[in-house]
C-alpha cells in the first residue's frame, strides 16, 4: 500500500522531528551542565595552625582571593601542633607552624614539605605594675630560672644584677605558658635550652614540653591567651608572637629586652630580626628545616624563626595542587612586599630563601 502525505502534513511531520532533535541537543547540553559547573567550581584551600601566623594569613587571604577568585582559603588558629598533624593527616592543605618538623617526623612522614613563607619573631612581656613602660632585661639564664621555679619573685638579685637601679617588687612571679601544641613554645624554649644547658638537660625545647611546675604558674591556650593572661594577672610573664604587638599594646604589656648570644640585649626590630637571620640564614639546607634561634652578632635579635607552611606534596587533586602552588608562590613574593608584613612586624625572605622555597613549592603534585 503506498501512503502519501499532503505538504501540510509532511511539514508538519518534519517540524515534530526538528523539534525532537532540538529537544535531544537540549537535553544533551543540560547534562553536560553539572560537569562544566563542576570544573569551574572554586578550589577550597584550608589553612590552620600558628597563632603567630594567623595574622598574617588573614591579612594575606582577602588580598590574594579578590585576585583570584577561583580560589576559597579558610583560615584557623589551632596551634602550631595542630597545624602540623592536620597537614599530615590530609584536613588541611596548609599547616601553619612556627616550628619544622623533628627528624622523627620526617622520617615518619617522608612526603611533608617545611615550606619557609616568612620571618617572625617573639616577645617577652610582663605585667609589673609601674614598670610596664620600662623595658626591663632579661636573659636566658634568668627565663629558665623563671620557668623552673628557680627564681620566685621580681627583685630577686639575678634579676637586680640584670636591672641596677629599677624598683624592682617584691613579689611572687607567675609564669604563663602555653597548654597546646605551639611553635611559640618551640621557639622560646629553643632559646632556654641554647643559653642555659641546664634546661637543655632537664626541659628540652619542643612543640610541647613538660613544663616544671612552678607555684602559681598558669598556662593559657595560643597568642590570645597568653595576652590575657598576662593582662589579667600583675606580676605575670609571658612569650608572646610579634604578631600581637598591637594586642600587646592595648593590654598595657611591657616588652623585655632580650639577651643574645653576644651578651647584647635587644628589642625585635626589622634591623635586629634580619641581622639574626642574615647571620643563620645562609646555612639554611634545602629542606628548609632550621632555627634561627640565638644567632651569632651583637646585633641579632635571640629569639626569631621561619614560619613555616606544613604541606603534602601529594594532594588530592590536580586542581588542588596548582591552587596550593600559586598560593604559595604568590605568598613568597608579591606576600612578602611591606604593605603585607610591617602590620604583623614580619621581615621578608631573602633571595636564596625565596628560591629553596620555590623549588619546593614545585614539588607539590
Amino acid at each position: 500500500m503506498t501512503i502519501r502525505l499532503t505538504r501540510a502534513r509532511f511539514l508538519a511531520a518534519a517540524g515534530l522531528a526538528t523539534a525532537g532533535l532540538a529537544a535531544a541537543g537540549l537535553a544533551a547540553a543540560t547534562l553536560a551542565l553539572p560537569a562544566a559547573a563542576r570544573a569551574a567550581a572554586p578550589v577550597s584551600l584550608l589553612e590552620t595552625g600558628s597563632t603567630l601566623l594567623y595574622p598574617l594569613f588573614n591579612i594575606w587571604v582577602p588580598a590574594y582571593t579578590k585576585a583570584n577568585p577561583g580560589v576559597r582559603i579558610s583560615t584557623q588558629g589551632t596551634g602550631s601542633g595542630t597545624g602540623i598533624a592536620q597537614a599530615i593527616s590530609g584536613v588541611a592543605q596548609i599547616g601553619a607552624s612556627d616550628a619544622y618538623m623533628a627528624n622523627a617526623q620526617i622520617k615518619q612522614n617522608p612526603n611533608i614539605l617545611n615550606i619557609p613563607l616568612a620571618i617572625s619573631a617573639q616577645t617577652v612581656n610582663y605585667n609589673v605594675p609601674g614598670l610596664n613602660q620600662t623595658h626591663l632585661k632579661l636573659s636566658g639564664p634568668v627565663l629558665a630560672g623563671i620557668y623552673s621555679g628557680k627564681i620566685r619573685f621580681w627583685d630577686d638579685a639575678a634579676l637586680k644584677a640584670l636591672n641596677p637601679g629599677v624598683a624592682l617588687p617584691h613579689h611572687v612571679i607567675i609564669p604563663v605558658h602555653r597548654t597546646d601544641g605551639s611553635g611559640d613554645t618551640f621557639i622560646f624554649s629553643q632559646y632556654l635550652a641554647f643559653s642555659t644547658p641546664s634546661w637543655m638537660k632537664t626541659v628540652a625545647y619542643g612543640t610541647t614540653i613538660s613544663w616544671p611546675a612552678v607555684p602559681g604558674g598558669l598556662g593559657a591556650e595560643g597568642n590570645p591567651g597568653m595576652v590575657q593572661g598576662a593582662q589579667q594577672n600583675p606580676y605575670s610573664i609571658a612569650y608572646i608572637g610579634v604578631s600581637f604587638h598591637a594586642q600587646i599594646a592595648k593590654a598595657g604589656l611591657g616588652t623585655a629586652l632580650i639577651e643574645n648570644k653576644a651578651g647584647k640585649f635587644l628589642l625585635p626590630s626589622a634591623a635586629t630580626i634580619g641581622a639574626a637571620a642574615a647571620a643563620i640564614g645562609p646555612k639554611t639546607p634545602k629542606d628548609e628545616r632550621i632555627s634561627l634561634v640565638f644567632a651569632p652578632g651583637p646585633s641579632s635579635y635571640p629569639i626569631i624563626n621561619y614560619e613555616y607552611a606544613i604541606v603534602n606534596k601529594k594532594q588530592a587533586s590536580p586542581a588542588t595542587a596548582a591552587a596550593l602552588k600559586k598560593f604559595l608562590l604568590w605568598c613568597i613574593t608579591a606576600g612578602n612586599a611591606p604593605s603585607f608584613l610591617d602590620q604583623v612586624r614580619f621581615i621578608a625572605l631573602p633571595a636564596p630563601i625565596v628560591a629553596l622555597s620555590k623549588t619546593q613549592i614545585d614539588k607539590i603534585q
